[in-house]
């Protein structure tokens, strides 16, 4: 939210022409060759480049108790002059009996380590281990968020294709925007965070997703749907994005389902629908009620695999007005002309929903529990 709201406000009143879809090298173009790539522990580097963009590592946690949570580090640098780092944090309260708690904090100081897998800023630390396999996020920055959480990978992470990288602009060789994500779908989670009123126990799973999106946000996506499904075997997840008319209305989707030391699917021929939707009036968006996640691909065994999740949304959880806080005249000016009106909605359905996967002959139904978003940018 914050670095949408951020390089928003920057480049309000910026709208791209039409390029066609000839402009974008979808990262489902390399997911033909090579569906999906095993990350190394090199792979999971920050990038900090110098240009306009945003990168993020984000860690969502379902505890066993049943405490949803999600922290984050975002790094943004605002053409190439301007580079800033929060931390993020929200406890989501799931029975819907009172507000989320929401943390948003600058940091100050902030650095890598020299081989660029760990980053640390006053009173905070994300460290990546020298196996490679778990990561220790510890934030002191806010005495009301008091963050000491340890996530070790417990299946393998992956990337769609060979880079897991979709590039923008008319010159293949010298593309002028790019989207990437790789996943850690599987995690184990210890630890807590405190706050004034209490300390939340967040032992249970997660999942770790390493973000880099090199351009302005409403150039890149009008549209995102996310998905994080954990049951007591498998992980589902899936990010599906769909750019604006100027690159061809281009839907971008990469996903997998994985189980404890097993990637089962990793591809980029997956689905994400909204079955029922109903116009929101405090955002003027089409507000999904209930959806459908198709995963369709094969096994590293070369056995077809296919898995789906459908059912109703419930209650959502929250519904964030990105441009809230940006000064009026810019968000006139970005709704406009760039066309920009970004409201994200959130969703964990209070009934378990069940995933069914079909690999080969044999056919696995588990119930888990959900974590999902709808995006609606431009």
């Amino acid at each position: 939210m914050n670095w949408l709201k951020s390089t928003l406000a920057s480049v309000a009143g910026t709208q791209e022409p039409i390029y066609g879809p000839e402009a974008i090298r979808s990262v489902g173009q390399q997911a033909q060759e090579s569906p999906y790539t095993e990350l190394a522990k090199y792979d999971l580097r920050w990038r900090a480049h110098q240009y306009t963009n945003v990168e993020t590592k984000t860690f969502y946690v379902m505890a066993d108790n049943g405490t949803l949570v999600m922290v984050q580090i975002i790094y943004s640098n605002i053409v190439g002059i301007h580079t800033t780092a929060q931390v993020t944090s929200k406890i989501f309260n799931v029975n819907g009996d009172g507000a989320h708690k929401w943390n948003s904090d600058p940091l100050s100081n902030f650095m890598f380590d020299e081989s660029m897998l760990s980053f640390g800023a006053d009173n905070l630390s994300v460290t990546l281990n020298e196996d490679g396999d778990t990561y220790s996020f510890k934030s002191a920055v806010n005495e009301d968020n008091l963050i000491n959480l340890t996530f070790k990978r417990s299946a393998p992470g992956f990337v769609i294709g060979k880079d897991g990288t979709t590039y923008f602009g008319t010159d293949a060789e010298n593309p002028w925007g790019s989207m990437s994500h790789a996943f850690w779908p599987r995690c184990s989670v210890e630890g807590t965070i405190t706050t004034k009123e209490k300390t939340f126990d967040l032992n249970g799973r997660g999942m770790f997703i390493h973000a880099v999106q090199g351009m302005k946000p409403h150039h890149a996506a009008a549209r995102w749907n996310f998905v994080n499904f954990q049951t007591p075997t498998y992980t589902a997840v899936m990010m599906e994005y769909t750019t604006p008319p100027s690159y061809g209305s281009t839907v971008v989707n990469v996903g997998g389902i994985v189980k404890d030391g097993e990637i089962v699917y990793a591809g980029a021929t997956n689905s994400a629908t909204h079955l029922e939707s109903a116009q929101d009036p405090g955002s003027d968006w089409p507000e999904p009620k209930s959806v459908k996640f198709v995963w369709e691909g094969k096994s590293k065994d070369d056995k077809d695999v296919q898995a789906e999740l459908q059912g109703s949304l419930g209650n959502r959880l929250d519904r964030i007005d990105v441009m809230a806080e940006v000064p009026g005249f810019i968000k006139s000016i970005a709704g406009s002309i760039a066309g920009a009106r970004p409201y994200i909605f959130q969703f964990s359905p209070q009934d378990k929903l069940a995933l069914k996967v079909k690999i080969g002959d044999e056919e696995i139904t588990e119930e888990g529990f959900m974590f999902s978003e709808a995006t609606f940018i431009s």
